[in-house]
């Protein structure tokens, strides 16, 4: 039974309201309680004092393992693009060096024709380097051209004169003083070569306006002008007449 003071309230009733100073009392009695039972009862001290540890005593859990420490959250790091910015300008194009094997240095030597042409005359008017002897066919001197021409040559392989060497083509050959009047013409002479193919007389067909030039002529072909006679049918050399033209022209 609660006791109630005298003013009609009992003491826990007053300590109701302070909830730290009714624990206290309350372990203060049982305190003194227990002091009460010990002294009295020992043996009933000691099982309510095993009961109380029993209610009392705190079991040790074990401490979980704590987890580990989760790793820092990585943001996955884009790459961050490389500034774009202007194009690099085009690289320089390669250039093979030049190479290219020298020149081959050519000397031109101006090839001036000659101030003079001589021509030997064949059948058709005679412009080839080995004219032929009008005369070349048959035995003796004579105009034919061939076995059956108008010399005395009898028939058969006949062959005529032809020229093998020496010739007239400087103008230094010929005087000066008549330069201006021979200039664009010509000079025919007729030359008689024996059977040793030399040149044994001269005499001029068709004449130029220079008379010096032409007799010039004949001394210049009766010197240097050598010749493989004429031959008749029986292949014997025979005298023949030889026709030369010579002519003189500017530059």
């Amino acid at each position: 039974m609660v006791p109630v003071s005298r003013h009609g309230s009992s003491w826990l009733a007053r300590y109701a309201s302070k909830p730290f100073v009714a624990l206290a009392v309350l372990v203060m009695h049982a305190g003194f309680a227990l002091l009460l039972i010990r002294a009295f009862s020992p043996e009933l001290f000691e099982d309510t004092a095993r009961g109380i540890r029993s209610v009392l005593t705190t079991f040790e859990v074990e401490p979980q393992a704590e987890p580990l420490p989760k790793p820092p959250e990585t943001k996955p790091t884009r790459a961050l693009a490389q500034e774009e910015g202007a194009s690099a300008p085009p690289a320089k194009q390669a250039r093979p060096r030049p190479s290219s094997a020298p020149s081959p240095r050519v000397v031109l030597t101006e090839k001036r024709a000659p101030p003079v042409a001589g021509e030997g005359l064949e059948n058709s008017a005679g412009a080839s380097e080995e004219g032929a002897g009008s005369g070349a066919a048959g035995e003796g001197v004579g105009t034919g051209a061939g076995a059956t021409g108008q010399g005395t040559g009898g028939g058969g392989r006949a062959s005529p004169t032809v020229k093998i060497a020496g010739d007239i083509n400087s103008a230094r050959d010929y005087p000066r003083a008549g330069r201006q009047a021979r200039l664009g013409h010509s000079v025919i002479i007729d030359l008689h070569v024996n059977v040793e193919g030399e040149v044994s007389a001269c005499r001029i067909h068709r004449p130029s306006p220079d008379p010096d030039a032409d007799r010039i002529t004949c001394e210049l072909a009766t010197k240097r002008f050598r010749f493989r006679p004429a031959s008749n049918a029986r292949g014997e050399p025979v005298p023949a007449i030889y026709r030369w033209k010579q002519r003189w022209f500017c530059c």
